[in-house]
This record gives C-alpha cells, structure tokens and sequence, in this order.
C-alpha cells in the first residue's frame, strides 16, 4: 500500500505497533497498515499523535496536508536533498533570462499541444465544429507563442490560450446534469470546477512529490514567478498534465455519471473575500460530500496506475512514473547545457 488518503474531518491518527488508527470520537473508523506506507495524503482537518509523527520522520513517509476544498497546506519535510549541484544548475540556469524564457516557452508549447489534441479528439468524438474551431485557435496561440519577447507577453499568450480552451470546455460535457459557464475557482463556484481544482491540487503534488525525489528545488520555476510559499516549479511542470490527465478524468466521471449533482453541498454566493482558510470552508458555495470525495479519489489514484507509450524510455510507464521521468528529463537539461526541456505529448 503505496498511497493512503485520510478524509474524515476531525479524524485522529494513532500508531499501535505497525498500523496506524484513524479514530473519531473516540472511536476506530479505519485501519492503515504501516508496512510499505510511501505516501500519506491528509485531506481537511486530521491530527497526528506524537507515535505517528515519530513514525513518518523516521520511516521517511512523505506526507500532505490538504485542506477540504483541495488546496495545499503543508507537507512534512524530513531534511533536504543532498544533490547540492543540481540545485546549483538550476538557481544558476533559471537566473539567466533567456534559458528560463525558452523553458517557459517549452512549458506553454507542451499545455497548449495537449490542449489542441484533446479537443481534437471531443470534435471528432461529438462531431463538434466548435470544438474543431477551438483548436484552430490555440493552434494560432502557438504560433503566436513563438514570437514572444520577454516572460511578460508568454504568460499573457497562456492566459489566452487557456481561456480560449475554456470557452467550449462546457461542449465535451456530455451529461445534462451539470452546467459550466466558464472556469473560476478560489473558491470553485459549481461542482465542475471543484472536481477540477481538485485534481490540479492532486497532479500538483504529484509533481511536487517527483521534483523533491530528483532533488531540485521546488519553489524556482521559469513561467510561474517567485512568489513566498508558492512551489512555481511544480506549478510549472504540471501544466503539461492538466488536460491531458486532470480535465478528462473529470469529464470521464461526469459523462459516465458516475458524479451526479446531489454529490454536492451548495450554499449561497459566498463574498469575494475571506478572513482565512476556515472562512472560506464555512462560506464556499460547492464542495464534494464525503462518499464522492473518496470515491473521486480512487478514480484518481486508478488513473495514476494506468500506462501509456512513453518515447523517451521506448517503454510504456504508468502515469505517476511518467511524472518522475519528466522531472528527471528537466534535471538533465539544467545539467547539460543545449539540451531543451521536452515536455510530454499526449497521443491522444
């Protein structure tokens, strides 16, 4: 057992031997099984006894703490990685305008390919003109992308393109139950854009996780700029996946309607702005309910275990080590001067 996700608000966690408790109330809700425990998800507000803390320190288990609405808090941190040249190459390498722009420029080219390509697919798929003409106009994105200058006017070509994108996102929604009318979040204001933050949060850590395994450091990116607590290169090289891996599990779930509306919470309009976290989770206008949340997560994790063709290796990988690879990839090119970042491609 690799993954172990706790979702029970409130929930307490308590070692007994090699099993870790979860209880509630003071009573065991679940079991966790200590033995080749890697990772250790803690979605919404679970505590930890001073014998579990003790435990992942020492068993070196990587552990996340998520808030309810999908949105990073923390994550423990045993010590850092001891690859110092790598770091180096990076802090040098992203230093220098035009290797992080060209960088950047690799890292919009591969969002905006997988973009095209999965609403190629749906207009194929529906026999949807609008759909084929939204690909025409990120393809015109990426021509324009080639041209850019400075950083300024690539992040503008990327808010572009992902608005185009999502101008006809709500046509590959085959399931008349649910409506989106445009992408928001912070909060989410409808139940697609929540599952949506959700798995951006997920895929986000993902690479996070991938990106502390090479070594590198996590908070100097390229396209994403330096900002306090942000991780702008796992924001970064995760743009790559966001359709490609994010967006069709969610219309995957909802198409199928394996998610229907009543899965959701609904309150009133919340206000533009919030005190704090737990504002915002008393006031957010949707969130999953318990049972879909942790069914969405399964459908998540059973994503991450499937394979696809991966060139580089001339092997097929399964969608969790493809992130690893991609990271590596990245950490070669900053070590080896003339070597580009290629990001992932999918083949649709």
């Amino acid at each position: 057992m690799e993954s172990v996700y706790v979702l029970e608000p409130g929930a307490y966690l308590r070692r007994e031997g090699m099993t870790l408790k979860v209880l509630k109330a003071g009573k065991t809700i679940d079991h966790i099984p200590a033995q080749g425990l890697k990772r250790l998800m803690l979605v919404g507000y679970v505590s930890l006894s001073g014998g579990v803390l003790d435990f992942l320190i020492q068993n070196r288990t990587e552990t996340v703490f998520i808030t309810p609405t999908g949105r990073f808090r923390a994550r423990l941190a045993i010590d850092e990685h001891r690859h110092v040249a790598l770091r180096t190459a990076q802090y040098l390498r992203l230093s220098d305008p035009a290797f992080a722009l060209e960088t950047a420029r690799a890292i919009v080219r591969g969002k905006i390919e997988n973009m095209i390509r999965l609403a190629l697919l749906r207009a194929r798929q529906y026999k949807d003109p609008e759909l084929r003409l939204t690909a025409v106009k990120l393809r015109a994105a990426m021509f324009q992308l080639e041209e850019v200058a400075d950083m300024e006017a690539l992040r503008g070509v990327e808010g572009s393109a992902a608005r185009i994108y999502f101008e006809t996102f709500g046509r590959m929604i085959r399931n008349n139950a649910f409506a989106f009318n445009g992408r928001n979040k912070r909060p989410p204001l409808d139940p697609v854009n929540a599952l949506l933050s959700f798995v951006y949060t997920l895929l986000t850590n993902e690479v996070l996780s991938a990106i502390k395994a090479c070594g590198l450091d996590p908070y100097l990116g390229s396209l994403h700029a330096v900002s306090y607590g942000r991780p702008s290169l796992a924001c970064d090289l995760v743009e790559e996946y966001r359709s490609f891996l994010g967006d069709r599990l969610v219309l995957g779930l909802v198409n199928r309607k394996a998610v229907r509306p009543e899965d959701f919470v609904y309150r009133k309009a919340p206000p533009k702005t919030f005190v704090d976290e737990e504002d915002m989770k008393a006031k957010r206008p949707v969130e999953m309910k318990p049972a879909v949340n942790r069914a969405f997560i399964a459908a998540y994790e059973q994503m991450m275990k499937r394979e696809v063709a991966y060139p580089c290796l001339g092997k097929k990988a399964t969608y969790r080590w493809l992130i690893m690879q991609q990271v590596r990839q990245f950490a070669t090119c900053l070590e080896e001067p003339g070597k580009p970042y290629a990001p992932f491609l999918w083949q649709g």
